[in-house]
């Protein structure tokens, strides 16, 4: 309808203070006139059980509309008429709605009702469940707190201090602001400061205790370390003695033997894992430190924890440069410098692992202050001692050290520098001591020849010095040709070698041969030699001393190849470098005084028996065919002397020996021409003397087997004075002295004086001899004219 499009929209004016069902009479108004929805006006009345009161807007909007529709009736007849239709059409279907609107309200109602019961019950229910769900959720937060909590005490009871920290961590951030319940929470917040400084506490009072105890530790794992570089070192010389062993068996060219040198393995030096635990070798363990600077770290006093623990170790490193001035340093000085160095492999292990606990920075200036003190001791310790041997021992633990401490990478120099610098001083200690040894073990000889009964005396006083002459075995019981002195002598020779190159090596040095050889060289001509010559000038009375000094000193000589081979083997050098370097025999001195010493003694003999000649006829009618008595006697002692003494004296000493007491009885034959004892003699009593002086070349010549051609032939030299001078005065020609060239070839070892003087004794016997020996008379004058002439000539020369 048209009038129908024509409807405005009513909008109600509420004034204040209008009561609630003038209001929704209004709104209701507003809404029908505005053709919107009553339906939630009708929903709202049968909800609140009063829907009279809609109907009763109804009826009052209908009356007030009334006039409105008869204004609107009478201005639109027809659409009133129509209008009236509707209305009356809409008030049948109001009825029917009133109708249908209480019978579903009482539908409404009675199915409402229980509905509405069931509802209140079931929101009761809902929040008694959420009650319930939120009581049961905080149960559940305080049992896991609880369990956090309990998991903490039980961590703590075992001192699992980290799991501890994590548990209570977890309850600061996780359930702190969570806990329902204030007890709780203010329990929380004083108890977790309390735990967290209990275990501070606990973990400080264990890293003190570890403190202490690594001091023990560490001076047990310097001892056990050093021990070990010892042992390396030992098996090092093994395989060195081994080498040599070799080496020489292959200079004697025994080809059939085939040596190898086997290593053996490293026995794992630092024995120590990564994670700071010991793996049976090296028995320290660092869980203590590194567990108090991770819990430190956890409780943020990481940067605190470093200072203590580098403060504490440096006290302790302080406390260890202590030198005991009751205890001698020899005997404190293991510990000293073993404590120093399980200190620093601590200090290495720490570094390694630690996380940076300690800086290299700082573990190196501890290092530089160990190194520092550690010269001062011994700088101060070796200017006081006065035995080699104490200073051998410190040196060679301080030379361990120093091993110990570069094999983990800290510089030793300094320590070696020391050792080299007290190198004079250990010598000449040395020597002191090896010069009284030798003059003990000369003191204590009997010079007797050393009697061997087992072949261990045989390799320990014979092969083990390479005194042997033959590589045969004698047989045993054995009579060696030197006395006990000589091994005695070598051992203490030896064992100044040993000891020299002991103290010369592992000091830095690689090439010290010649330094052992200098020193070696002294001990044998300062003090070897000079001990032996003093003997030789105080302590021997016989000719069996002498012969056996005399021996005893040819064997020195073979010990003194022994010597300088045996320094560079222990050196390092080869044989054929030693040899080639060799020099001259360093007892000369001894051993010429020896000899000499045995030729006066012989001379002294052979004189007793000289002493005869004082009973030669000088002026003998006929010449004797079978020599002079003392000629006899000498050779008879000559000969007895050879047989002894090729016991005991080499072949050389014994051809010097001889040599030397012949050209004394050659002088003696001629002194006793030349002395004032003999006033005449004859031309017999020199073909006498002829006859003892070829006995004596006999004898001479007759050593040949013994010694050799050459060697026999300077024996018989020995007698050329004596023998040119008979054989001047038995010559037909005399004043073929006068001659140089003759001379120089046949009358080389006279003397032209001593000829003048003994030619002027000699006197012709012809006056006696009668004529019937014409032809001889006419001979001697001839020979006795060239004899005055040669006086003559020779005494104008003069």
């Amino acid at each position: 309808m048209n009038t129908s499009k024509m409807r405005r929209k009513v909008v109600p004016a509420v004034e204040n203070g209008d009561s609630a069902d003038k209001l929704d009479q209004l709104l209701l108004s507003a809404a029908i006139c505005n053709g919107e929805d009553v339906g939630p006006f009708v929903r709202k009345a049968f909800a609140s059980g009063k829907p009279e009161t809609v109907l009763h807007h109804l009826r009052h909007f209908t009356r007030s509309k009334e006039s409105e529709i008869e204004d609107v009736c009478r201005a639109h007849y027809e659409d009133f008429i129509t209008a009236v239709d509707d209305l009356r059409s809409l008030l049948s279907d109001v009825d029917s709605l009133k109708s249908s609107l209480s019978n579903s309200n009482t539908q409404l109602q009675s199915a409402a009702v229980p509905l509405l019961t069931t509802l209140d019950s079931f929101v009761e229910a809902r929040n008694k469940c959420k009650n319930i769900t939120l009581a049961i959720q905080s149960l559940r937060t305080c049992v896991n707190l609880i369990e956090l909590c309990s998991r903490a005490n039980r961590h703590l009871s075992e001192n699992h201090f980290y799991m501890a920290l994590k548990c209570v961590d977890s309850i600061e951030s996780e359930f702190m602001n969570k806990t329902p319940s204030s007890t709780l929470r203010r329990m929380l917040e004083k108890q977790i400061p309390e735990i967290r400084s209990h275990i501070e506490r606990k973990i400080n009072k264990e890293f003190g205790d570890w403190l202490v105890e690594i001091r023990v530790v560490s001076r047990n794992l310097g001892q056990l370390a050093i021990g070990q570089a010892s042992a390396s070192r030992q098996r090092e010389e093994e395989l060195r003695i081994k080498q040599r062993q070799a080496e020489e068996q292959s200079r004697l060219s025994l080809r059939d033997c085939v040596y190898a040198l086997e290593e053996e393995d490293d026995d794992g030096f630092n024995g120590i894992s990564d994670d700071g635990k010991d793996n049976g070798m090296l028995g320290f363990d660092l869980t203590p430190l590194y567990r108090a600077y991770h819990i430190n770290q956890t409780l943020g006093l990481e940067d605190r924890f470093k200072k203590y623990y580098f403060e504490n170790r440096k006290l302790q490193l302080t406390s260890d440069f202590q030198v005991s001035s009751m205890t001698p340093f020899l005997e404190s000085h293991q510990t000293f410098f073993a404590q120093i160095a399980g200190f620093f492999i601590v200090e290495d292990r720490v570094l390694r692992t630690g996380g940076g606990l300690v800086s290299k920075m700082e573990v190196e200036n501890l290092w530089d202050t160990a190194m520092s003190k550690m010269c001062s001791v011994l700088e101060d310790q070796f200017s006081r001692m006065q035995t080699a041997n104490h200073l051998l021992l410190i040196k060679d633990y301080v030379s361990l050290l120093g091993v110990t401490l570069r094999r983990y990478g800290y510089p030793v120099e300094a320590l070696l520098d020391v050792l080299s610098k007290h190198r004079d001083k250990y010598h000449e200690l040395l020597l002191s001591d090896c010069r009284k040894q030798i003059t003990e073990a000369l003191a204590a000889d009997k010079f007797e020849q050393m009697y061997m009964k087992k072949e261990y005396e045989y390799s320990m006083n014979v092969l083990s010095f390479q005194l042997q002459t033959s590589n045969i075995m004698p047989a045993f019981p054995y009579v060696a040709p030197f006395s006990c002195k000589v091994p005695d002598c070598c051992r203490i020779v030896r064992s100044f070698i040993e000891d020299s190159v002991s103290f010369m090596s592992h000091g830095g040095q690689l090439d010290f041969y010649d330094v052992v050889k200098k020193y070696l060289d002294r001990l044998l001509t300062e003090v070897l030699d000079g001990a032996l010559l003093k003997l030789i000038n105080t302590s021997i009375g016989g000719v069996t001393q002498a012969m056996q000094m005399a021996a005893n000193m040819a064997v020195f000589e073979r010990a003194c190849d022994f010597f300088f081979r045996h320094a560079a083997q222990l050196s390092g050098i080869p044989l054929r470098m030693a040899e080639r370097g060799r020099r001259l025999f360093p007892l000369t001195k001894a051993r010429d005084a020896a000899e000499d010493l045995l030729s006066g003694l012989l001379k002294q003999k052979v004189d007793g028996f000289l002493l005869l000649i004082e009973n030669v006829n000088w002026m003998v009618d006929d010449p004797l065919q079978g020599g002079n008595e003392y000629v006899h006697e000498v050779i008879i002692f000559l000969e007895t002397l050879v047989s002894t003494a090729q016991q005991i004296l080499p072949v050389q000493v014994l051809k010097r020996v001889l040599q030397d007491v012949l050209f004394h009885i050659s002088e003696m034959i001629v002194g006793a021409l030349l002395g004032e004892s003999v006033k005449r003699f004859n031309m017999n009593a020199i073909m006498g003397l002829d006859v003892d002086i070829r006995m004596l070349e006999s004898f001479a010549e007759n050593q040949a087997p013994l010694l050799s051609e050459a060697d026999a032939s300077q024996l018989k030299a020995a007698l050329a004075e004596s023998r040119q001078l008979v054989n001047l005065l038995l010559s037909n020609h005399p004043e073929n002295f006068l001659n140089p060239v003759i001379r120089e070839r046949s009358y080389n070892a006279l003397d032209y004086r001593k000829v003048v003087t003994i030619s002027e004794k000699m006197r012709d016997q012809s006056d006696r001899l009668f004529g019937s020996f014409g032809t001889r008379g006419s001979k001697q004058n001839t020979k006795k004219k060239s004899l005055d002439a040669l006086i003559k000539r020779l005494k104008d020369v003069n």
